[in-house]
């Protein structure tokens, strides 16, 4: 079952929802407007063993953030 995740075109909240077949369409939890926008997530999947032994980029690496490789969102080691 995905989470997708939406904004909301008439009070700009953005909100995630577990959306099934059986689900009516989903409505926002603010407003309950139901004009969303969805939007593109980015997903992580590790595929076996080797996969998470994979080199990252040098700056993901060095970048010491708490929530992991790559979670500061920008590359301070480039100008």
């Amino acid at each position: 079952m995905p989470i997708y995740e939406y904004e909301c075109a008439c009070c700009g909240r953005e909100f995630e929802t577990l959306v099934r077949k059986s689900s009516p369409p989903p409505e926002c939890p603010g407003c309950h407007g139901i004009e969303l926008r969805k939007k593109l997530s980015a997903f992580a999947a590790i595929m076996g063993a080797a996969s998470a032994h994979a080199e990252l980029p040098a700056p993901c690496r060095s970048c010491g953030n708490p929530g992991g490789p790559g979670a500061c969102g920008f590359n301070a080691h480039q100008q």
